[in-house]
């Protein structure tokens, strides 16, 4: 898709959104991936989970000690959600004009307007919140404590946080079907939790370890009722949650993913990976499932967002450092980035 391709489909979101959802079903098979545009932003090579906003068409990129808030259209920084320390994700609550950061450092979730971006309170929750995720069904937000091995419950409205709810395990991402349901990967136990968002109770536990080890990036296929959950040995494994947490399919994925998405119309599973490629799976036939592209992006794009609009998916890292660190012991096994080249990688069909 050229430039200004993209720029018409911006301009008429509406019909675009109608005609892709029109011709995409039929014709997913016959997509093709590429990396589609470059974007250097300023500060340091810092992030963790990215969330997109659909009415405003924005990214939400995690920074370290503040989110930034990125127009895709204009290609620029146009907010920062300040003082967010160890953040790592963003819930959006769009009929309530709000978003959420879940705070690591701070044990605690800072409220902002999604409008204005002010920011509105900050709410104590559990050790280490990682994950955050909205719950539409019950006006709930719900942060995946990683030290705390909990998820912890904020009423959207009132902003109070209600107890803790006890995991068996390290969570890691979480994902809610609308109705009423969470599911939360335990990373260290290989399995992921289903959870009532209104009993406030974890209802059934799906052991992936036949197939799964250490789950990190979770997506939800509603509509079919399947679970995509990302794995730390290059497999990514389909879960059917509608008939008891049985394990359709595991397909190989890249190395080092952290994080899932499902496109609904393009009834495509994506995961991104910390060695450089994005890996596409589709469905052959039901319930049957093969990788249909890996698309290679930019080694450390370990995590993503997806735009359900223009079906772009958008992934950030550095360029690397070769230079060997001053301590050998700083941060061993993982990339190091050369300091001024935070770069988002946008992934279009």
């Amino acid at each position: 898709m050229t430039h200004k391709m993209r720029t018409r489909l911006r301009c008429a979101r509406s019909l675009a959104a109608w005609a892709l959802f029109a011709v995409l079903p039929a014709t997913a098979g016959g997509l093709t991936y590429h990396v589609a545009d470059r974007v250097r932003l300023d500060g340091d090579v810092r992030w963790d989970y990215l969330s997109f906003d659909v009415a405003h068409h924005r990214l939400f990129i995690t920074r370290g000690d503040h989110v930034d808030v990125f127009d895709v259209a204009t290609k620029k920084v146009v907010g920062t959600i300040p003082d967010t320390h160890g953040v790592h994700g963003v819930a959006l609550a769009p009929e309530l004009d709000r978003g959420f950061t879940s705070n690591g450092q701070d044990n605690a979730v800072t409220v902002f307007e999604l409008s204005t971006l002010k920011v509105l309170a900050k709410v104590p929750v559990g050790e280490r919140p990682d994950a955050i995720v909205y719950d539409p069904s019950t006006k709930q937000v719900f942060t995946a404590n990683a030290k705390g091995q909990s998820l912890t419950p904020v009423d959207a409205t009132t902003l109070q946080a209600g107890s803790a709810i006890p995991l068996a395990g390290k969570p890691e991402f979480a994902v809610v079907d609308g109705k009423g349901l969470l599911f939360v990967n335990i990373e260290d136990k290989n399995a992921i939790a289903a959870v009532d968002t209104k009993s406030l109770r974890v209802t059934r536990t799906y052991d992936l370890a036949s197939a799964c080890e250490e789950p990190a990036g979770l997506a939800i296929d509603r509509q079919s009722q399947r679970l995509w959950a990302t794995c730390h040995n290059q497999a990514m494994v389909a879960v059917d949650f509608g008939n008891g947490g049985r394990i359709l399919q595991s397909v190989q994925t890249g190395r080092g993913s952290d994080a899932a998405a499902f496109d609904d119309k393009a009834r495509l599973a994506f995961s991104s990976n910390g060695d450089g490629t994005l890996t596409v799976v589709g469905e052959d036939s039901p319930n049957k499932f093969s990788v249909w592209q890996m698309v290679n992006t930019m080694i450390g794009a370990r995590t993503m967002a997806l735009d359900p609009e223009t079906h772009s998916i958008y992934l950030v890292t550095g360029e690397l450092d070769p230079t060997p660190p001053a301590d050998p012991k700083q941060a061993p096994g993982r990339p190091r980035f050369k300091p001024g080249t935070f770069t988002i990688v946008v992934v279009s069909p």
